[in-house]
Formats: C-alpha cells, sequence, structure tokens
C-alpha cells in the first residue's frame, strides 16, 4: 500500500489566443465608456438593494405576517364563505328538493309503469315469439331444407354442364388472343417501339445535359461566385470585426460592473463611517454620558419608592378586601342561621366493615403470644 505524498500536479498554464491590433486599439476606448457609464447604474443598483434589505427588516418582515392574516380573512370573506353560503343554504336545498320531485314525478310513475304495465306485455310477447318461432323451425325443417337440398343438387347439375361449355370456350377465346393481339402486340414492342423510345431517351438525355450544363455555368457565374465573394471578402471580415467589438463590449461590461462594485463598496462604506461619525457616535455618546447616568438617578429616586409604595398600597388593598369578603360571608352566614336556624348534624353511622384477624405464626399462637428467646 502506497503510503507517499503524490506531488502536485503542475497546473498547465491557460493558453490565451494571440490579440490582434484591432482588439487592443478597442479594448482601451470601450472600458473607459463603460465604466462611466456603469458606475451610477451599479451605484443606484446598490443603493437600491440596501433600502430594500432594510425596508425588508423593518416593514415587510413585522407587518407581513399581519398583513398576510388580514389578507386571508378578506380573501375568505369576499370568495370562500359566499360560495360556501350558497352551497349550503340553496345549492343543497335546491338539490334536494329538486331530488324529491324528480323521484315522485319521474322515478315512482316509471317503476310502476314498468311493474305493472311493461312486465306483463313483455312477458305475453316473449310467449307469442317464442310459439312464432317454433312454427317457423317446423316449416323450415320439413319444408325449406328437402326444397333446399332438391334445387342444390339440380343447380349443381346445371353447374358442372356449364363449367365444361365454359372451359371449352376458354380455351378457344385464349389462342385466338394469344395469336391474334399477344404476338403482333410483343413483335410491335420489341421491334418497333422499343428502338424508337431508345433514340427519343437518348436524345431528349443529350439536350437535357447541354441545357442543365449552361444553366449550371449561368447560374455559378451569376450568383454562386458573387455571394461567395461577398461571403469571404465582406461579411467574414466584418463579422469578425463585429465579434471582435461584442467580445470587447462584453468584456468590459464584466470588467466595469466589478469595479463599479469596488467603488460603490468604498463609497458607500465612506458614507456609513461618516453617518456613523456625524449621527451615531454622538448619540451613542449622549446616551451613555448624559442619558445612562439619569436614568440611573430617576430609577432609584423616583422610580423604585414609586413601585414600592405601589406594592404596599396593592398588598393594603388586598387585605382590606380579603377582610371585607370574610365579613360579608360571616355576615351572610349569621343572617341564614338566623332565618332557618342551626344546620342538621350529618348522623354518625356504623361502618360494617370486617376486622382484621390478628396475624398467626406456624404454631398457631399470635405473634403477641410468642415470647421473645432468651439467652443463657
Amino acid at each position: 500500500m502506497d503510503l507517499e505524498k503524490q506531488a502536485p500536479r503542475e497546473v498547465p498554464p491557460r493558453r490565451q489566443d494571440p490579440e490582434g491590433c484591432l482588439a487592443v486599439v478597442i479594448r482601451v476606448p470601450v472600458r473607459i465608456v463603460v465604466l462611466v457609464l456603469v458606475v451610477p447604474v451599479r451605484m443606484v443598483w446598490d443603493a437600491l438593494v440596501v433600502g430594500g434589505r432594510f425596508l425588508h427588516r423593518t416593514v415587510l418582515r413585522p407587518l407581513g405576517r399581519p398583513l398576510g392574516r388580514a389578507l386571508a380573512w378578506v380573501g375568505r370573506a369576499l370568495f370562500v364563505w359566499p360560495w360556501v353560503g350558497l352551497w349550503r343554504y340553496v345549492v343543497v336545498p335546491l338539490g334536494v328538493a329538486l331530488a324529491w320531485v324528480g323521484n315522485v314525478l319521474v322515478v315512482v310513475p316509471s317503476v310502476w309503469c314498468y311493474r305493472h304495465l311493461l312486465t306483463p306485455l313483455g312477458h305475453a310477447l316473449a310467449w307469442l315469439a317464442r310459439g312464432v318461432g317454433a312454427g317457423f323451425a317446423w316449416v323450415y325443417a320439413r319444408v325449406l331444407t328437402p326444397a333446399g337440398h332438391a334445387l342444390l343438387w339440380v343447380l349443381r347439375s346445371v353447374g358442372f354442364l356449364l363449367a365444361g361449355l365454359g372451359i371449352g370456350l376458354y380455351r378457344g377465346l385464349a389462342w385466338l388472343a394469344r395469336y391474334l393481339v399477344v404476338v403482333p402486340a410483343v413483335w410491335t414492342y420489341e421491334w418497333v417501339l422499343a428502338p424508337v423510345g431508345r433514340a427519343i431517351a437518348w436524345l431528349v438525355g443529350v439536350v437535357a445535359g447541354g441545357i442543365g450544363l449552361g444553366l449550371y455555368w449561368i447560374t455559378r457565374v451569376l450568383v454562386v461566385l458573387p455571394a461567395l465573394a461577398l461571403w469571404r471578402w465582406v461579411l467574414v471580415p466584418v463579422g469578425r470585426v463585429l465579434a471582435v467589438v461584442a467580445r470587447e463590449v462584453g468584456d468590459a461590461l464584466g470588467h466595469a460592473w466589478r469595479v463599479a462594485g469596488h467603488i460603490s463598496l468604498a463609497v458607500g462604506r465612506f458614507l456609513g463611517t461618516l453617518f456613523r461619525w456625524i449621527f451615531v457616535e454622538p448619540v451613542r455618546w449622549v446616551y451613555r454620558t448624559v442619558l445612562t447616568p439619569v436614568g440611573h438617578v430617576v430609577r432609584d429616586t423616583v422610580l423604585r419608592p414609586a413601585a414600592e409604595v405601589a406594592r404596599a398600597v396593592g398588598r393594603t388593598a388586598r387585605q382590606a378586601l380579603a377582610t371585607a369578603r370574610e365579613s360579608a360571608r360571616q355576615a351572610r352566614a349569621d343572617f341564614r342561621r338566623m332565618l332557618f336556624g342551626e344546620p342538621r348534624q350529618p348522623e354518625a353511622v356504623a361502618r360494617r366493615e370486617p376486622v382484621p384477624e390478628k396475624a398467626r405464626t406456624l404454631d398457631g399462637r399470635t405473634r403477641r403470644e410468642v415470647s421473645p428467646p432468651t439467652r443463657g
């Protein structure tokens, strides 16, 4: 097992494409112009971000939950509760009423009609259909089947006769068609039409080839070569120049945005430091050196004695209220005793519970009867 540390691999240097003089000439002016245009935008953006964060911490986050609850309550009051009330107090009773009316006016009469009219009529029609079917079956078995067999035998005999005549006629017509139509047509095709067609095809091919070659050279000279020259000597150089300009503008935007971020951070820190030294530090000094001692003095000389006095007054008031409640309770009890007399005391009832027996030892005597062993 190899425990030796492996030497770190050297990262090959990043290959940089050679830059032309056009890129170097375009880069510096473009970066200067873009930096001048981007710095105000970046500072405004950073200011908006800081203001948004402050607004979110101080306003939106504290008010978000109550505002959300209020909006939810308003949404329920405007959209949910009306539909719930409409469904519960209008649609459901109306549906129940319509179901009852439909049951009374449609279902019950339909069931009665099916049960007392259609079912007996259907049974009668089924019995009649079974009788008619039995009659047709007897006619088919006793009359139509023998007649069909006889007709089939006659047709088969006639068919055999006509088939023999048709085969002879077909062979004669086939022989006549072969020697009167097919053989002359094949000879005409092989020795007349095929050579003429090949000559016409060769002539058309030569003419079409010449026309196509002429059209090819005309198109090449009038369209392809000018388009190729335009692409090679105009569009490609212009495209390369535009690509260099676009790349430099993009790099300049990225570089200017980063530089503007550093500048905005420095300006923000300067303004924060200035605000702290102009406003925060004096307020902190006043709070520490003036307001805090004054507050301690007010707390020790005014608030604490006032709190002690308030607590003493509260205790005295609570004791007075407790004494008044006890006096009122005693007065009510005396008045009730004067009107109705002393309340009856509950009589003592003998409790009928089993008396537990004394514990016994192995020899049948109680523990108290067992004498302690004597020594010596």
